[in-house]
């Protein structure tokens, strides 16, 4: 069965926006693994503007599933990630300002910046995974580079999903059965939801983890709304 890794980095933000520690990022993550989720993703920037590094270190006492930290394996991430040894690292070419994660990496161009990074972690028994595109040329040269796994950045196929071009999960095929073929698991995420994941699921073969935030936070406030606004009319009600 896939596994679903949540991405709590938004949590991090709402917290964040008001000072204080409400919501609480590591009751959070306790409730979230208590629901049934496999695993806690967290995605650490240079500026801090969600999860803090020092999120980081503390979830660590808290998380009995899988532990997977996200990032641009520049010094200060290695050497935090190094620190805690998660079950998981996955790398993501970010650029220090960027909103979200939106490209995979050239792991042609980056080869032996990647395998050293790599060699690193590994050399911490931490499993390593990249995040790529579903470039073919690509998903051969991160072979090379001695990843466990790849994450296949699924923007595209949520994007075109919704337009109802179901055809779009094609090249991820095509990419899963290459990146199982050379050795290296298939991880996935980005932009997956409730409206999209079971279509993918079901067509991508051996696919071993999903990590899913945004998408995943905002259904939960939808599908929760209804609960906590009767709660507070019935407390209203004296």
């Amino acid at each position: 069965m896939t596994k679903l890794s949540v991405n709590i980095n938004k949590i991090a933000t709402l917290r964040n926006s008001r000072g204080g520690n409400t919501p609480n990022l590591i009751d959070v993550a306790k409730n979230i693994q208590e629901f049934g989720a496999q695993g806690i993703t967290v995605h650490p920037r240079p500026d801090e503007r969600h999860i803090k590094y020092q999120d980081a270190l503390d979830l660590k006492a808290v998380i009995t599933t899988e532990y997977n930290i996200e990032g641009n394996p520049i010094p200060k991430f290695v050497d935090l990630v190094t620190s805690i040894k998660p079950t998981q690292v996955t790398l993501v070419p970010d650029a220090v300002d960027a909103l979200t994660s939106n490209a995979g990496w050239d792991t042609l161009t980056h080869n032996a910046f990647l395998k050293e990074v790599i060699t690193e972690f590994k050399r911490h028994g931490i499993r390593t995974s990249v995040f790529m595109d579903v470039d073919l040329k690509l998903i051969e040269a991160a072979a090379l580079t001695g990843a466990d796994r790849v994450e296949l950045y699924t923007e595209t196929y949520a994007s075109q999903y919704t337009l109802g071009n179901k055809m779009a999960v094609a090249p991820y095929i095509k990419a899963a059965k290459l990146a199982s073929e050379l050795g290296m698991g298939i991880n996935a995420g980005h932009d997956l939801s409730l409206d999209n994941i079971a279509y993918f699921s079901q067509n991508i073969p051996n696919l071993a983890e999903v990590s899913i935030g945004h998408a995943l936070i905002a259904e939960s406030l939808y599908l929760g709304f209804q609960n906590v606004i009767n709660q507070y009319l019935y407390k209203l009600q004296g």
